[in-house]
C-alpha cells in the first residue's frame, strides 16, 4: 500500500525540466495558430552592415538608363518609334551643317511583323572615322557637344546610342551602320549591341573590327549581296535599328516630326518612306546654311559654387586674375580686379592656394558685380525670312507672319525667340471640284479612304478623316481606287460641306535649336506662356485657362547654347522668368499683326456687304428722281454709283504678297508679313510627281 501511494504522490520537477516543458508548450500553441492561421515563416536573418558592404557595387550608365528607358522617350512603343527617327536625323543635321554640306536625308521604317519595325536613316554628311563608330553608336554619355557652350540639337550624347540600347532589348537584333567619308575611301560596316553591365560597344561582325566595304563598282556588289541599306552617296551615315514599336499618323507621331523639321530647318530635303509604303518628300526652300554658331566660355553668371571650385583646381592658370580672364566670357582685368576686390583677394593670389572658403567669397563677388551679358554669336537663330518660307511650305494658309526677339540671357546663357504664325486658308477639301477628285484618286496609291484623305490633303487629321468618312457614308477600309461615280458624289460632298475648322484651337508647334518638341505641352513654358496671353484683343476666341480657338498655326522657337529641358527625354522647356518673358514679348508682336489683318479683312467684308444693299437700290432710286425731275436717269445712276464708291472705298483695298497695302494713303502691317490666296496653295495638296513628257 505505501509503495502503492508513493506511484500516486506527483514528483518534484527541477526548473530546468520546467523551462523545457514551457517552451515546447509555447512550440505548440504556436503550431497551433499558425495551422487556424496562414503559414509560419522561420526567422529571417537580420543583415549586417559587413553583409551589405558585400552586397554593394557599381552601378553602369547604360545599366541604369535600360531600367529607366522611359526617361530617354522611350516609355512606349509608339514613343519609341518618334525618339529613334528624331535622335537619328538630329545626329545628321547637326553633322551637315558643321561640315558645311546642305543636308539631305532619307528615312525608312519598315513593318517587319508584328509590333517590329525596322528604321533606317542615312545622310549626306561628312562621315564617321572607322574607330568613333562604335563608341558613338554602342556607348552612352559619348558626344562631343556636352562639353562646349555653342547651339547644337544634341546636348548629353545619348540619344542615338540609347535608340539601339532598345532596340537591342525589345528585338534582340543589332544596330547596323555603314559610314563613308570619301567616294575613294572604302565604307565601313559594323554591327554592335551595347553591354549594358559596362557601357561599352560588341562589335559583332569581321571578327570583332567591322568590315570595310571597297569602294566603287565592288562594293556595290558586296552591299547588294549582303543585303546592306544603302543610298549610294559619295560621303555619308546610315543607321538601321530593329525595335518594338507601333506606327500611328496624328499628333505626336514620325509624319507630323519630319514635316515640323522641314519648317524649322528650310535648307533640308527629307525623303520619307512611311511603313505603308507610301513616299513623301520635304522639298528645301533655300540652299543657304544657317550660320555656324561659334563656341563662347562660360558666364560667370551661370557658374554655381561647385562648379566654381573645381574650375579652380582643375586650371593651369597661376593667379585669380587670370584664372577669372581665361575661363570666364566677358571677364576683362578690370573686370576681373573688381571681382578680387569685393571679395577681398589679391588678383595674385595663387589659385593651388584658393580654399572652400576665399571661392565662397569669389562666388558672391561675382553676383554682386555687374558683368556684361554674353555674346550672342554662338547661337544661330532660323530668321524671320526663313520662318515664313518654312511656315508657307508646308502650313497652307492665307496670312503669315513672323517676329525675331534680340538675343537675352538666363542664369549667364544666352538665348533667342522666334515665333511664326500662319491663320486661315480654311480646309483644303473644300477647293477640291470633281475633276480633280477624280485625279487625285487615280493618283493615289493608298489602300483606304482613311489613308487617301491623311496622305493627300496636308494638315488632315485622324478626326477630321473620320467625320469626312461618315457624312459620306463609305466604308473606312473601302479602297479609293475602286469607286463607283456614285460613290465619288458622295465623297465630293462630304469633302465640301464637312466643317473640319469648326471649335478648332490653336495649333502650336514648339522648337527647341530647331527640333520640334512633340510631347508634355503642358509642362512646357512655350505652352503655358501662349495660354496666358490674351489673344481675345488680337481678333481671336479664347476661353479662360485655354488656348485660343480658329484656323491658327503657331510655331515657337527658342535658340540657345543650352536649353533648359525639364528631363532628359528633351520634350519641355523650364519655365525661367527670363524665357517666359521674351516669349510674351515675340507672341504679342505677331498678334498685333494678326490682329490688324483681322480687322481689316472684317472692314473689307463690311463695306463690300454695304456696297451691296447701295447696289441693289440704286436703280430704283435713280428712276424714281428722274420721273419727279425729269432729270437724265443715266446721268445721275453714275453720280449715285460714283458716290457709294467713294462711301465704301475701304471694299476696294488690296495687298500685296508682304502685307502693304496698293494704296500708300492706307497704313500697312509691317514688316515680315506673307499674304497668299489660299486656294492656290501648293502646300494643301500633297499630289504625287508627274512624268515630265505629261
Amino acid at each position: 500500500m505505501a509503495t502503492r501511494k508513493a506511484r500516486s504522490e506527483p514528483r518534484k520537477t527541477s526548473r530546468t525540466e520546467t523551462r523545457k516543458a514551457t517552451t515546447k508548450s509555447s512550440t505548440r500553441i504556436v503550431r497551433k495558430t499558425s495551422t487556424n492561421g496562414a503559414a509560419s515563416t522561420p526567422r529571417r536573418r537580420r543583415a549586417t552592415a559587413k553583409s551589405m558592404a558585400a552586397s554593394q557595387r557599381d552601378i553602369s550608365v547604360s545599366e541604369f538608363f535600360a531600367k529607366n528607358r522611359h526617361l530617354l522617350g522611350f516609355d512606349n512603343p509608339r514613343k519609341a518609334l518618334l525618339t529613334t527617327v528624331k535622335e537619328a536625323v538630329d545626329n545628321s543635321l547637326d553633322a551637315c551643317e558643321e561640315a558645311g554640306i546642305v543636308p539631305e536625308i532619307w528615312v525608312h521604317i519598315e513593318q517587319t511583323k508584328g509590333d517590329r519595325y525596322k528604321v533606317g536613316i542615312q545622310d549626306n554628311g561628312p562621315g564617321i572615322l572607322k574607330k568613333q563608330i562604335p563608341l558613338i553608336f554602342g556607348k552612352l554619355l559619348y558626344g562631343s557637344k556636352f562639353h562646349r557652350l555653342r547651339q547644337s540639337r544634341g546636348q548629353q550624347g545619348i540619344g542615338i546610342s540609347a535608340a539601339g540600347m532598345y532596340g537591342v532589348q525589345t528585338t534582340g537584333k543589332p544596330v547596323k551602320i555603314i559610314s563613308k567619308i570619301s567616294k575613294r575611301k572604302p565604307a565601313h560596316y559594323y554591327e554592335i549591341q551595347m553591354d549594358t553591365k559596362q557601357n561599352k560597344p560588341e562589335i559583332l561582325n569581321g571578327r570583332g573590327d567591322g568590315v570595310d566595304i571597297p569602294p566603287g563598282e565592288r562594293g556595290g556588289k558586296y552591299i547588294a549581296k549582303h543585303g546592306i541599306e544603302w543610298v549610294e552617296q559619295n560621303h555619308g551615315t546610315r543607321v538601321t535599328i530593329e525595335l518594338q514599336a507601333r506606327y500611328q499618323r496624328g499628333k505626336g507621331s514620325v509624319d507630323d516630326y519630319l514635316a515640323q523639321t522641314a519648317i524649322a530647318n528650310p535648307h533640308v530635303t527629307l525623303h520619307f518612306i512611311d511603313a505603308e509604303g507610301n513616299s513623301r518628300i520635304y522639298a528645301r526652300s533655300t540652299t543657304q546654311l544657317p550660320p555656324e554658331p561659334k563656341e563662347i566660355k562660360p558666364h560667370p553668371y551661370g557658374v554655381e559654387l561647385g562648379r566654381l571650385a573645381m574650375m579652380l583646381k582643375e586650371t593651369k592658370e597661376p593667379t585669380l586674375a587670370s584664372f577669372m580672364c581665361k575661363s570666364f566670357s566677358r571677364v576683362s582685368p578690370a573686370v576681373a580686379r573688381r571681382v578680387c576686390e569685393k571679395a577681398k583677394l589679391s588678383t595674385r593670389a595663387r589659385t593651388t592656394r584658393i580654399g572652400q572658403r576665399e571661392a565662397d567669397s569669389l562666388y558672391h563677388a561675382i553676383q554682386e558685380t555687374r558683368i556684361s551679358n554674353p555674346a550672342t554669336d554662338c547661337i544661330c537663330p532660323i530668321g524671320e525670312e526663313l520662318i515664313l518660307k518654312g511656315l508657307h511650305q508646308v502650313v497652307p494658309g492665307e496670312f503669315y507672319a513672323a517676329a525675331t526677339r534680340p538675343p537675352s540671357v538666363y542664369r549667364g546663357n544666352p538665348f533667342q525667340i522666334e515665333v511664326g504664325l500662319a491663320y486661315g486658308g480654311g480646309a483644303p477639301t473644300q477647293r477640291v471640284d470633281r475633276e480633280l477628285l477624280i485625279e487625285l484618286l487615280e493618283e493615289t496609291d493608298a489602300r483606304t479612304i482613311r489613308q487617301f484623305l491623311m496622305t493627300t490633303f496636308n494638315g488632315l487629321g485622324n478626326d477630321a478623316a473620320e467625320k469626312i468618312i461618315k457624312e459620306s457614308k463609305l466604308g473606312t477600309r473601302q479602297s479609293p481606287g475602286r469607286l463607283v461615280s456614285k460613290e465619288i458624289d458622295m465623297l465630293l460632298h462630304a469633302m465640301t460641306n464637312v466643317s473640319i475648322s469648326d471649335n478648332q484651337a490653336m495649333d502650336v508647334l514648339r522648337f527647341a535649336n530647331r527640333v520640334p518638341l512633340q510631347f508634355q505641352h503642358s509642362a512646357c513654358a512655350i505652352t503655358q506662356t501662349v495660354i496666358s496671353t490674351n489673344w481675345r484683343s488680337y481678333g481671336l476666341s479664347q476661353s479662360r485657362g485655354g488656348l485660343p480657338r480658329g484656323p491658327v498655326y503657331l510655331m515657337v522657337h527658342m535658340a540657345s547654347v543650352w536649353v533648359p529641358f525639364t528631363s532628359e527625354s528633351k520634350e519641355a522647356i523650364a519655365p525661367y522668368p527670363e524665357i517666359q518673358k521674351e516669349l510674351r514679348l515675340a507672341l504679342q508682336s505677331v498678334g498685333r499683326k494678326l490682329g490688324m489683318y483681322l480687322r481689316r479683312r472684317n472692314r473689307v467684308k463690311q463695306e463690300g456687304e454695304r456696297r451691296n444693299v447701295f447696289l441693289r437700290y440704286l436703280g430704283e432710286v435713280a428712276t424714281a428722281a428722274s420721273e419727279i425731275n425729269g432729270c437724265d436717269r443715266g446721268g445721275l445712276y453714275d453720280q449715285l454709283m460714283l458716290v457709294a464708291q467713294q462711301r465704301t472705298a475701304e471694299a476696294d483695298v488690296k495687298l500685296d504678297d508682304r502685307g502693304r497695302v496698293l494704296d500708300e494713303e492706307v497704313p500697312e502691317f509691317g514688316t515680315n508679313v506673307l499674304i497668299v490666296d489660299a486656294a492656290d496653295h501648293h502646300a494643301a495638296i500633297n499630289r504625287a510627281p508627274r512624268d515630265e513628257e505629261e
